[in-house]
């Protein structure tokens, strides 16, 4: 009997623990079970936090390609000239708000871009106005590796010192340069098609096929540039370019073009084949720099031989010094003559000396005294205030 009542009670005990460790098994079935409802909760929200942030890193990716595919920049120049024409003792005191021109560009690809220039000179245009509004640019430029680029449609000629970098803080002195401006002729552009090939590390190479010049029957190089307006393309310009830069501080260049017919079948007597050849050199050593360029046309026919302008040429050499970032003081001789082709003394000269302070790199002030001599006599001084962003 007691035996019996013993094996009872450990059933019983047996029993009650199985049943207590039953009770705990499926406790920790549920508590495993919750977890793994939190875990997949927790899994799907990561997955649409993962998401959201693609989509927010798309947005960010997509806009911020588009700030920085258009491009806006531009620059401007105001003037003051108080000059003295000693033959005619008239005086010329003058503000001018020169030019003010905005750039747009646009980038399609990494290796496909468009830039454009517009330009208001004299501050108004219209009838009667003093102003004009001129595009100076517009065209697409296509890399094609990373030694060929080409541009096709309205550009800068690659001509000079000036002609494709004139922006105020670039260059020193009021007014630009007078070689440039009556002979080259600054600033230039034309239409058509310019190749430039990277031939090897600082030597580079330009062809350029455009629209030319219309001088009319004056033989005035700066008259002849038709802007791209309408302009007559009777006989096309053929431009090549060479410029080496492999040395540090020194740039050399030199440019030709050939002109079959600078008068675009205008010509009474016969056809005004030019050629122009141009030359210059700029070397920077610590804060001295020193620049010179000559440029010379050549051009046959009778009509311009008889105006004295079968030769036009000039020259000029321009040494500075840079104190510091902010200021800095050149000199400039410049001579040249758009009647070379007589045997009068027609030649002028124009000596330059000034200051630029810089208020920003991109903000300069100028002054700068002006003597005219050879063919012309006037003296004077210019105040300007330039700017580019």
């Amino acid at each position: 009997m007691r035996k019996t009542l013993i094996a009872a009670a450990l059933l019983a005990t047996f029993a009650s623990q199985g049943a207590y460790a039953s009770e705990e098994t499926q406790e920790l079935r549920n508590i495993i079970e919750q977890q793994q409802k939190v875990l997949k909760d927790l899994e799907k929200r990561l997955e649409e936090t993962e998401k959201r942030v693609e989509k927010t890193a798309d947005v960010v990716e997509e806009s911020s390609s588009a700030k920085s595919a258009t491009t806006i920049g531009g620059y401007g120049e105001l003037h003051y000239n108080n000059i003295t024409d000693n033959k005619s003792g008239k005086d010329k005191k003058e503000f001018d708000f020169h030019r003010f021109v905005l750039f747009v560009g646009h980038e399609f690809t990494a290796n496909t871009r468009f830039f454009s220039e517009l330009e208001v000179e004299h501050s108004i245009s219209g009838d009667g106005q003093n102003g004009e509004v001129e595009l100076e640019q517009a065209y697409i430029e296509h890399d094609f590796s990373d030694a060929l680029t080409a541009k096709a449609g309205l550009f800068l000629m690659p001509v000079g010192i000036i002609n494709e970098t004139h922006e105020p803080p670039a260059f020193y002195g009021v007014e630009r340069n007078p070689v440039e401006k009556d002979i080259l002729p600054a600033t230039w552009w034309e239409a058509g098609l310019n190749l430039n090939i990277k031939a090897a590390p600082g030597l580079a190479f330009d062809a350029a096929v455009t629209s030319g010049l219309n001088v009319g029957d004056d033989y005035k190089i700066r008259g002849g540039r038709q802007k791209v307006s309408k302009a007559k393309a009777e006989d096309l310009a053929y431009t090549a370019r060479v410029k080496y830069t492999a040395v540090p501080g020194l740039e050399l260049a030199a440019t030709a073009q050939y002109q079959s017919d600078l008068t675009q079948g205008a010509g009474d007597v016969d056809t005004a084949s030019a050629t122009l050849i141009t030359a210059h050199a700029i070397y920077s050593i610590e804060n001295f720099t020193i620049k010179a360029l000559y440029a010379q046309w050549d051009i046959d026919g009778q009509e311009a031989k008889a105006l004295g302008r079968d030769e036009q040429s000039g020259y000029y050499i321009e040494p500075s010094y840079r104190f510091n970032e902010s200021f800095g003081i050149f000199a400039r001789y410049n001579a040249w003559d758009n009647n070379a082709g007589n045997g009068d003394d027609t030649e002028i000269t124009q000596t330059n000396v000034g200051v630029n302070y810089w208020l920003h790199e991109n903000v300069v002030f100028k002054a700068d005294y002006e003597k005219v001599g050879g063919a012309k006599d006037s003296d004077g001084f210019n105040l300007g205030i330039g700017y580019q962003f």
